[in-house]
């Protein structure tokens, strides 16, 4: 049986980041970044180390035993005398995996703040592995939102990083169209170019907008009250998001928070956001800061309609300054991350933006982030009750 490295990690337990270390690389933080961080605090905690202790009701083994019964039933193992059943409903699944995690962690986790989840392994293993370690189950009717990627060499994530994934979720790969035109501006180029980049070959897939927007009530918004997403978004009973970080050219960044706000949104929609409520017609990029905040607006939308019927996961790879709308981007010169995953998509964004900032080879990247303000979007979707900028990391490596 394939022994899957499903939660594992090096502890560094509760340092924090608005100290005198960056605790990623242990490198001193500059006096602009330890003001840029003074907001969020995060905590590194790791489970091997845990489970490893005498008083463990678990080790590692048993969670590479139950991820890989998981992921590969029937399994090679004799499972006839473990005992896995934890919530007692009579099956092994993803709640129980998060229940044995719990346990082995017991005592090193506060309850009131959200984890996220990391691996360095960038392979499609290492993006079951981070998705698993969510504990989330998906509804009998799945969405995957991610980017399908600008012609005709943007940085999508590739089919072949994907699929299983995926095909695990047994989920449809959604997107919306988008408003600047190019070769997803309209539906028919747009199935083509989910089609050219292999798409359509990993499962069904849907335009959400093709036939229209439904709108979804903001609640706490300053800059709108309606987001505008495609008609068929109630289609599915739960979202995966699955999003490619890095940088971009009008919001800093790109991330969870932008995949569920501009991602999701129809073209009207995305006119809407970018012109923080002014229009739904055009472009009209007046108001930066609106922008950004009008994002973690439309994202709070979203959260708010699915509630836990949505969760996370973030590749860091190919990490330009541009985005995936982009199709010719920058070439990255920054090396690759890693993937992360969470339930909270301000704590996912923001774990992402310190390992930028952490980076040895960040500082492209960076600038483009601070040059378009993008730590606002941070801000104000942690004012607005989205997410939390606060956060614990859990490394799952070996």
């Amino acid at each position: 049986m394939k022994k899957l490295t499903c939660f594992a990690a090096a502890l560094s337990l509760l340092t924090v980041l608005t100290g005198c270390v960056n605790p990623f690389t242990e490198r001193p933080l500059t006096e602009e970044q330890k003001q840029k961080y003074a907001s969020h605090n995060v905590s590194l905690v790791t489970l091997s180390e845990a489970a490893a202790k005498p008083d463990s009701p678990y080790s590692m083994d048993d969670i590479h035993t139950l991820c890989s019964y998981l992921l590969t039933k029937p399994s090679d193992t004799d499972l006839r005398d473990k005992k896995y059943d934890l919530d007692s409903n009579g099956v092994w699944n993803a709640d129980d995996l998060t229940l044995m995690k719990a346990a082995i962690l017991k005592g090193m986790l506060k309850d009131d703040v959200p984890v996220v989840y990391m691996t360095k392994d960038i392979s499609p293993e290492g993006l079951i592995n981070a998705y698993l370690a969510l504990g989330w189950q998906p509804g009998e009717k799945p969405a995957v939102k991610l980017s399908t990627g600008e012609p005709p060499a943007s940085n999508y994530l590739r089919p072949e990083l994907i699929t299983d994934l995926i095909r695990y979720v047994d989920g449809t790969v959604v997107e919306c169209n988008t408003a600047y035109g190019g070769k997803r501006g309209e539906t028919a180029m747009h199935y083509q170019v989910a089609k050219d980049h292999g798409f359509t070959d990993i499962t069904e897939f849907q335009i959400l907008d093709e036939n229209g927007t439904m709108a979804i009530p903001v609640s706490g918004g300053t800059n709108i009250k309606e987001d505008y997403v495609g008609a068929a978004f109630d289609d599915y009973d739960s979202y995966l998001i699955l999003s490619h970080f890095k940088g971009h050219p009008m919001a800093g960044f790109g991330g969870a928070i932008k995949n569920i706000s501009i991602g999701l949104a129809a073209r009207e929609g995305k006119f809407w956001i970018h012109s923080a409520g002014k229009t739904k017609s055009k472009w009209d990029s007046s108001n930066q800061d609106g922008f950004l905040e009008s994002m973690g607006e439309a994202g709070k939308a979203v959260s708010d309609h699915l509630g836990d019927r949505i969760t996370y996961v973030s590749v860091m790879n190919r990490l330009s300054v541009d985005c995936d709308c982009v199709g010719r981007p920058e070439e990255p010169d920054m090396h690759d991350i890693g993937i992360l995953s969470s339930s909270d998509p301000v704590a996912l964004d923001q774990a992402c933006v310190d390992l930028v900032y952490a980076a040895e080879d960040g500082e492209k990247l960076i600038r483009r982030i601070e040059s378009k303000n993008g730590l606002h979007t941070l801000e104000h979707a942690a004012e607005i009750g989205l997410g939390s900028r606060e956060y614990q990391l859990v490394m799952i490596d070996d």
